[in-house]
C-alpha cells in the first residue's frame, strides 16, 4: 500500500513521522498481515501465517487470509511474531531521567540518593520529563501498558505533572500515587489528595488508571493503616513494596492480612524476602507478585522468587523497576526471570548429587507473565494480555528482516525469550492505534523529550554541586550502621532489620 504525502508542519525536526500517521489515521482498519500468532490462549497456541484484523480500539477476526474492509492499512507480518502488547505493573517513570546513574549502585545506596538526598530536589517538570521518556521507551520496546510507580510526588503539583507525562504519550497507563517524603498515612488521607483523584480519575480508566502506592514497615503501630482506609474508601488498588531484605517483610505481610487490607487486587512488588507464612497469606487472599529479576538478582531485594511463587500458585506479573539501574524493555526482564529461575533449580539439584533433565519452568510460561500476567494483576484479563476478537488491540510485531538473529524462528516462544530484543520491534500499537512502524516511533516528538530531560539534569547537577553529583552515583551510607529501613515517619526496627 502507497503511503500518503506528507502534510505540511512546522515541528521541530524529531522522531515524528507525518507520513505514518496519515497511513494509520485514527478509524482507518489495520490487517497484519501472515505473521506467526502468540494468542496467549491457556494451550499457549502458535498460530503461523496469520492475519489480525482491528478495527477501530479492538481486534476483531483472527485467521488465514482474512478479507478486510476496503482501505485497511496492511502491514506485512510475513516472518514475524505478532503478539499481545507488554505489561510492566512496576516502573518508577519518573526516575528515567537519571537513566544508568545508578548503575553501580546497592538497594541501600539507592535509599540514600532519592529517600534522603537527590530525590527531594525533584520539581513537578523533572517529574513530567522522566515519565514522559520513560512513556516513550516503553512503547518502544513493546511495553503497551505500564504501573507508573510514581512514589516521587512530594505534592499535587508533582502529581499532575506525573498524569500530564503520561496523558501527552499515546500508551496505556497506570498511575500509582506515591510520596517517599512523607507518612502514607498522612498523604493519602489529605484532601488534596482526594481531589486529585476526584479531578483525575472520575470518568474513563481506560488509558489512564490509578493505584495508590506505598509500603509498609511492620511497625506494630501500623502507621500505613490510614492509607489503607483511604484507598478502600477510595475503591483505589494498593501496590507495595513487600519482601526486600532489611525494610519490609513478614511482619508487614501479617499486619496487612490481620487487619484484612490483603485482597485479589493487591500487587506485591518483588516478595523475595518472605516466609511460608507470607506466600500463603498471599495465595490465600488472592493477590498476584510483580517480580523484578534484574533488580532482586543487583539490588539485594532478595532472590527473584518464581519458584516460591509457582509453589504456591500465586499469579506472576513482570516489571522493570527503574531506568537509574536497568534497561527499560520486558524482554531483558523475561530473559534474566528464565535465566534465575533455572539457575537455582539446577545449584538445588546439584547440591543434592543429582541433575536437572527437564526445565520447570519454560519459556512460553515468562512471555505469559509479560503479557497475561500483567493484565491480571491489573484487573484486566479480559481485555489485555491477550489476542483474540473483542481484546483491546494492542499487539506488537516482532520482525526484523536486516538481522540474521530474525531467523530461523523454530520456537516462537523461546524467540521471543532469548533472540528477540527492542531493536526487533517493528510494530507497536495501542488501543488500535500505530505507535511504532518499520522500527521508527510514530507521532512522537522525542525532540522535546530530550530537551526536557537535559533540563532536569541541569537541575539536579546544579542544587548538588559538581563533587555531589560524581559522588552520587556511589554514596556513602550513613553511619553507625547500614539504612535497611528508609522511611523516615517511623524509628521501627526489629530481627529482621541489621539495625534491629
Amino acid at each position: 500500500m502507497n503511503k500518503q504525502p506528507h502534510a505540511a508542519h512546522n515541528h521541530t525536526r524529531s522522531a515524528l513521522r507525518m507520513s505514518e500517521n496519515s497511513r494509520f489515521e485514527r478509524g482507518r482498519p489495520v490487517v497484519l498481515r501472515g505473521g506467526t500468532v502468540l494468542p496467549m490462549d491457556d494451550a499457549r497456541t502458535v498460530l503461523p501465517e496469520t492475519d489480525v484484523l482491528v478495527v477501530d480500539d479492538r481486534v476483531v477476526e483472527i485467521g488465514r487470509d482474512l478479507p478486510v474492509p476496503d482501505g485497511a492499512a496492511v502491514i506485512d507480518a510475513t516472518d514475524g511474531i505478532v503478539m499481545p502488547g507488554m505489561i510492566d505493573t512496576h516502573r518508577h517513570m519518573w526516575q528515567t531521567a537519571m537513566r544508568g546513574y545508578g548503575a553501580d549502585w546497592t538497594l541501600t545506596q539507592y535509599f540514600v540518593w532519592y529517600y534522603m538526598e537527590g530525590g527531594k530536589l525533584f520539581r513537578p517538570e523533572d517529574v513530567h520529563a522522566g515519565n514522559a521518556l520513560a512513556a516513550v521507551e516503553a512503547l518502544e520496546a513493546g511495553v503497551t501498558t505500564v504501573v507508573d510507580w510514581s512514589h516521587g510526588l512530594q505534592t499535587v503539583d508533582h502529581a499532575d505533572a506525573a498524569a500530564d507525562a503520561l496523558e501527552s504519550v499515546p500508551g496505556r497507563y497506570v498511575l500509582a500515587y506515591g510520596n517517599i517524603q512523607a507518612q502514607p498515612g498522612e498523604w493519602a488521607t489529605d484532601p488534596a489528595f482526594r481531589d486529585f483523584v476526584r479531578r483525575r480519575f472520575d470518568g474513563d480508566r481506560d488509558m489512564l488508571d490509578i493505584q495508590i502506592a506505598f509500603d509498609v514497615t511492620g511497625d506494630p503501630e501500623f502507621p500505613e493503616k490510614p492509607a489503607f482506609e483511604a484507598a478502600r474508601e477510595l475503591g483505589l488498588p494498593v501496590t507495595t513494596h513487600a519482601g526486600v531484605w532489611g525494610a519490609t517483610g513478614d511482619d508487614s505481610i501479617r499486619l496487612m492480612h490481620e487487619h484484612g487490607f490483603m485482597t485479589p487486587e493487591t500487587v506485591y512488588v518483588h516478595a523475595a524476602s518472605l516466609s511460608t507464612d507470607s506466600y500463603h497469606r498471599i495465595a490465600a487472599t488472592g493477590g498476584s507478585v510483580s517480580v523484578s529479576t534484574e533488580s532482586e538478582q543487583s539490588a539485594g531485594q532478595g532472590y527473584p522468587p518464581t519458584w516460591k511463587l509457582r509453589e504456591h500458585g500465586i499469579p506472576v506479573s513482570l516489571s522493570m523497576d527503574t531506568s537509574a539501574w536497568w534497561s527499560g524493555d520486558l524482554f531483558s526482564a523475561m530473559r534474566s526471570t528464565l535465566g534465575a529461575d533455572r539457575s537455582r533449580e539446577h545449584l538445588e539439584a546439584q547440591s543434592r548429587g543429582e541433575t536437572v533433565t527437564h526445565a520447570a519452568l519454560r519459556a512460553d510460561q515468562v512471555v505469559e507473565w509479560a503479557t497475561r500476567g500483567g493484565a491480571h494483576a491489573l484487573g484486566r484479563g479480559d481485555d489485555l494480555g491477550r489476542i483474540s476478537p473483542g481484546a483491546k488491540a494492542d499487539l506488537v510485531l516482532i520482525k526484523n528482516d536486516h538481522s540474521p538473529v530474525s531467523f530461523p524462528m523454530l520456537n516462537p516462544y523461546g524467540h521471543v525469550v532469548f533472540q528477540a530484543q527492542r531493536g526487533d520491534v517493528h510494530t507497536v500499537m495501542v488501543d488500535g492505534r500505530v505507535v511504532k512502524h518499520e522500527h521508527r516511533l510514530v507521532g512522537i516528538d522525542l525532540a522535546t523529550v530530550r530537551r526536557n530531560v537535559e533540563s532536569t539534569i541541569d537541575h539536579l547537577r546544579g542544587e548538588l554541586g559538581e563533587e555531589e553529583w560524581a559522588k552520587g552515583m556511589n554514596p556513602d551510607v550513613p553511619e553507625p550502621t547500614i539504612l535497611d529501613n528508609p522511611y523516615s515517619y517511623t524509628d521501627y526496627k526489629s530481627a529482621s532489620t541489621h539495625g534491629g
